[in-house]
């Protein structure tokens, strides 16, 4: 009976051994966990937080039965990567209708839009 309990622990033992030499040596270095830390301290998304996430694939062929894609505008890809939420919440301290129209959309507290209506900095920059 005690020879049974004996190899019992010893395998329970190797098998805790085995399974810890398998785990990765740092799993908080993985980029999911980055991305978060980043967006933790910034509290917004930037551009280069996703420039380590690889793109997905899209089959291109004509028998392909997936679905068409929409390829965006190069313009909107260059306005998204050239301007980042800074605390700038009024018209006066924007240089464009673009950059005011990007303040508006995705940075918290900008008072640039009175009516509501989408379109900011009407009088200044988006006549």
């Amino acid at each position: 009976m005690i020879k049974k309990i004996l190899i019992t622990v010893i395998l329970l033992v190797l098998a805790l051994v085995g399974y810890r030499m398998l785990q990765p040596k740092d799993a908080t270095n993985t980029p999911t966990t980055k991305v978060m830390a980043d967006r933790s301290a910034n509290g917004a998304f930037t551009s280069t937080d996703f420039d380590d996430i690889p793109p997905t694939y899209v089959d291109l062929e004509a028998t392909s039965s997936s679905v068409s894609v929409v390829n965006p505008v190069l313009a909107s890809q260059t306005t998204v990567a050239s301007f980042s939420c800074d605390g700038r919440k009024h018209c006066s301290q924007m240089t464009s209708c673009a950059e005011a129209t990007y303040f508006s959309n995705h940075c918290p507290n900008t008072k640039m839009d009175g009516n509501h209506d989408g379109i900011p900095c009407k009088k200044q920059w988006c006549k």
